[in-house]
């Protein structure tokens, strides 16, 4: 093991690089990234039938209904 780094000569005021200065290759990959997140958040979860409704008690820690602590 050796103590030196592998140092890049990164310029951090440098400012970042526009999309139409990218390669054509990196800017389709950008596209389709960016087509992908849209598909991903427009998707919705199935809805549950007969559920409890409100937030996933799971991810948000809401153990109550009216009051009532509830468990499964």
């Amino acid at each position: 093991m050796t103590d030196k780094r592998d140092e890049t000569d990164i310029d951090e005021n440098a400012a970042p690089r526009k999309f139409d200065d990218l390669p054509p290759a990196a800017q389709r990959a950008l596209k389709e990234a960016e087509e992908r997140r849209a598909a991903e958040t427009s998707a919705k979860a199935p809805r549950e039938i007969g559920g409890r409704g409100g937030k996933d008690p799971a991810r948000f820690g809401d153990w109550e209904i009216k009051g009532r602590t509830i468990d499964f």
